[in-house]
């Protein structure tokens, strides 16, 4: 065997794309697996497909049901527009009397060869069908026929042993609800899969998948979100690859703005900045013009807006002479409005990548993470989280803005979680007291590639986008949101224009 060979091995399709991207390739074939899950989490509809899809590729497919009557599968493959006429059903459920018997059952006996009655059925009928897949549901009803422990295992076992001599992949199905753990089976089994819910207090519900072992497979470990669809199961597979040898666009987005340039020294391609600051403040239109910016250049743009509307952003946009509606309808522009009670942050974060590898979007504008942290039932793991799309971001090559607010309007501030150490570059936007009237300040905090401004400066926002003042060197404490003027000179931006309107 060649050291192009070693650790190969013919896979076969679950049938579930984001699935088959976390066992590199699908399940390695003609191996018994174990599908555990509690009752509602996805079981029978993984079966369905995992048959279905080869069914497709022309391969025979059997699944064996002791709980679930034929009719009731057909009814579930008919919610999923499934066509399930031509798949092999074998149903047990309509054998009564084999669950009314009091007996002991077992597949193998040690003195000689004995089968059940039951047994003896799916056996006849994998011979007479000859499938190269199996579903077998539930393991349930195989433990209410072995009645011990010890005469289940070895049930499982000879059947393990059965199958392999078939050369046939098989899914057995355990909805976990034994009074005591059945940990024997994990060892039995070539690999363990585990659906589960994730506890969430509002919002649809909300479920997890988990290779727990998967033999000879450098499988992505831990847990994915998934969602079960019209359709099948979607997962979503955690951005955690290894880093890839890629030739990434490089270079920098810069604005007209002069004033903002020299302050902040443009965008790197590969980098993500922090836009941050109260609510008003001009976070999302600082962002909007970078992401028009680069439209103007003929590089596509995606938001992901948590909070504002779409119609509100286009008329508030449009006010500011920034064409957003235009890049929208020439494809330059991508919106997409998150529904919080809806999205799973790995949904999210596979809707990102697949934009970036699909649609080839050069910048990302997450607004605002305080509404990705509002959709995620377990804070403290978005910190993490957002470590592993960054760093697909980052990989990418791909500008990434991320908006968060700060709790408060003046005063002492507050952000929601702190990620600052996550981010290239950190942009901080303040309100600030000074001659009776409430004006912004700007400052760059941090920025990893190239060279920034240290200063504080005042901005406002209007028609022609964002201006920015001479730096606030004459106040100290404007971050605190009371400055003190020592100075002889006022360094405010002149306001004689709109005092006359």
């Amino acid at each position: 065997m060649t050291n192009s060979e070693f650790g190969k091995f013919d896979h076969v399709s679950t049938g579930i794309e984001g699935l088959d991207f976390i066992l590199r390739g699908g399940l390695p074939k003609d191996r018994l697996y174990l599908l555990q899950g509690n009752p509602g989490t996805g079981k029978t509809t993984m079966g369905l497909q995992f048959l279905l899809d080869g069914e497709e590729k022309g391969e025979q497919g059997l699944y064996i049901t002791l709980s679930e009557s034929k009719d009731e599968l057909i009814a579930v493959g008919r919610s999923h527009y499934w066509d399930l006429t031509k798949l092999e059903i074998f149903d047990l459920t309509i054998s009564g009397e084999s669950l009314r018997d009091n007996s002991k059952y077992t597949v193998f006996h040690p003195s000689e060869v004995e089968l059940d009655e039951t047994t003896k059925l799916i056996l006849n009928e994998v011979e007479r069908i000859n499938p190269k897949r199996i579903v077998f549901d539930s393991l349930s009803e195989m433990r209410m026929l072995a009645s011990e422990p010890l005469r289940f295992r070895r049930q499982i076992l000879a059947m393990k042993q059965y199958f392999n001599g078939r050369q046939c992949t098989v899914m057995m199905l355990d909805d976990l609800t034994a009074q005591t753990a059945q940990r024997q089976l994990e060892s039995i089994a070539h690999g363990v899969i585990t659906l589960e819910y994730v506890p969430t207090e509002y919002g649809k519900q909300r479920h997890a998948l988990r290779v727990v072992k998967m033999r000879g497979v450098n499988f992505q470990s831990g847990s994915h979100d998934f969602n079960i669809e019209t359709g099948g199961l979607v997962v979503f597979p955690r951005l955690d690859g290894p880093p890839t040898e890629e030739t990434v666009h490089t270079g920098t987005i810069r604005t007209d703005n002069h004033d903002l340039e020299e302050l902040l020294g443009g965008l790197d391609y590969g980098t993500s900045t922090i836009l941050t600051g109260p609510a008003g403040i001009g976070k999302s239109t600082l962002a909007l013009i970078y992401a028009c910016k680069a439209a103007e250049n003929g590089e596509r743009s995606s938001l992901y807006l948590f909070d504002e509307g779409v119609d509100t952003l286009y008329k508030r946009t449009s006010a500011l002479g920034l064409d957003v509606k235009r890049f929208v309808a020439e494809g330059l522009m991508n919106i997409q409005q998150i529904k919080l009670a809806e999205l799973t942050p790995g949904e999210l974060a596979h809707r990102v990548s697949r934009d970036v590898e699909e649609n080839g979007t050069r910048v990302v504008v997450i607004d605002s993470v305080n509404g990705y942290l509002m959709s995620t039932p377990q804070e403290r793991f978005l910190t993490m989280q957002f470590h592993e799309l960054l760093g697909y971001l980052n990989r990418k090559g791909i500008v990434s803005i991320l908006v968060v607010g700060q709790y408060g309007l003046v005063g002492t501030m507050k952000a929601p979680i702190d990620m600052s150490y996550l981010a290239d570059s950190v942009v901080l936007l303040r309100y600030f007291e000074a001659e009776g009237e409430v004006r912004q300040a700007i400052s760059v905090l941090k920025k990893r590639t190239g060279k920034h401004e240290r200063t504080i400066r005042e901005f406002r926002i209007d028609k022609g986008g964002i201006q920015l003042g001479q730096p606030l060197s004459e106040f100290r404490g404007v971050l605190t949101g009371t400055p003190v003027f020592h100075g002889k000179n006022e360094r405010l931006m002149d306001n004689d224009e709109e005092r006359r309107s």
